[in-house]
């Protein structure tokens, strides 16, 4: 059987409504849809958006969101306004950490989403960082191993699949990849010791999608972005780490690719690459356009079905567990979960177990 492309990608939209052509697509197989604030208003409009996109869907959909807390939460109140993982990192509690992130997960499922794209991996060694900072749980790979994988843990336990950032490692950045091509220009030797021990972690316990960034990294491929390289998805990712779960693209039409690569180009390369699930979030051409391109790349030749079958099986594993027929959720249900008593306490436990926990190392010892 031929793989069907619309399988491959996951895309985002404006506006509080699906827009007409979103629904074809569904009905079709399309792989995913990525929900940002731009989409969700209200809890209301949430439940009729989540709704409408599943019923509209051939088989169970990925909807997922950037759920980390701080400065990226996409939700607005009633859901809860968790903290920066930094934040969350400081209080020294991976239990409580799950506890939020198992809340967080129950909000999400009970509007309607099944999906988060969190959390962040990327161990916070460089200050200057722009773009990771305080998304962090730490500056060493312990901290960040232990808080991650009990986020891990707590949206499972809530039934959200979760998505482990971003591979092989934006901590030592300093420019943002929104903006172009960072550079991390460790030596491999550190990559293995620092960056890659919570992705290592996070695959050995059974972490189901993992997102790689858009990163030049010289000591581990000198030549493609991390994103587009077949040495980081295949060789290591697969390879060395042994993960056989979904590999998510970074949005493609981040400036550090859509300034250097033709979409549909670095669509094509991302799955020559070793990528299951292409990342489009935003503008409706340029989804098309890299549509066209995986076709075009399908039918000469370059792309071969074998390797994309394989990514329509990784997605399916995703999908399994999900609800058949898609999902259907009310304002009413949700309310019975987001916004409740027992949700609201958790971000006020983290920010006092994180005040006593830094009055604590401030405290001279006798």
């Amino acid at each position: 059987m031929t793989p069907n492309p619309l399988g491959l990608f996951c895309v985002g939209f404006s506006g509080e409504t699906a827009p007409a052509h979103l629904a074809p697509w569904l009905a079709d197989g399309l792989g995913g849809v990525i929900l940002f604030k731009r989409n969700l208003t209200s809890l209301e409009q949430i439940c009729r958006l989540t709704s409408d996109l599943h019923r509209a869907a051939s088989h169970p959909l990925l909807l997922g969101v950037d759920q980390e807390g701080g400065r990226v939460a996409r939700l607005p109140p009633p859901f809860l306004t968790p903290p920066a993982a930094a934040e969350v990192g400081r209080t020294g509690d991976p239990v409580l950490a799950q506890a939020l992130a198992r809340a967080m997960g129950r909000e999400l499922r009970a509007a309607g989403m099944n999906w988060n794209l969190a959390p962040v991996l990327d161990v916070h060694t460089n200050p200057a960082n722009p773009v990771i900072g305080d998304r962090a749980y730490g500056t060493d790979p312990e901290t960040v191993t232990r808080f991650g994988l009990a986020v891990i843990a707590g949206l499972a336990e809530a039934g959200v699949l979760s998505t482990a950032k971003h591979f092989p490692g934006h901590g030592d950045t300093a420019l943002d990849s929104h903006l172009t091509l960072p550079e991390s220009p460790q030596p491999a030797e550190r990559w293995r010791a620092i960056e890659f021990v919570p992705f290592r972690a996070a695959i050995r316990t059974g972490v189901p999608a993992l997102m790689v960034a858009h990163l030049r990294c010289p000591a581990l491929d000198p030549d493609r972005p991390a994103s587009l390289s077949r040495v980081v998805i295949t060789e290591i990712l697969r390879g060395e780490l042994g993960f056989d779960g979904v590999v998510v693209s970074d949005d493609l039409e981040m400036a550090a690719i859509a300034a250097r690569f033709d979409i549909g180009e670095a669509a094509v390369r991302f799955l020559e690459a070793g990528g299951d699930l292409i990342l489009i979030c935003h503008d409706e051409a340029r989804q098309r356009a890299a549509l066209a391109a995986v076709l075009s790349g399908l039918k000469s030749g370059r792309l071969s079905e074998t390797r994309l079958q394989a990514s329509l099986e990784r997605l399916a594993r995703l999908r399994t567990g999900l609800p058949e027929g898609g999902t259907r959720v009310t304002a009413e249900s949700a309310r019975t979960v987001v916004g409740c008593a027992a949700q609201r306490t958790l971000p006020q436990a983290i920010r006092l177990a994180k005040s006593q926990a830094e009055r604590i190392e401030e405290t001279p010892s006798s």
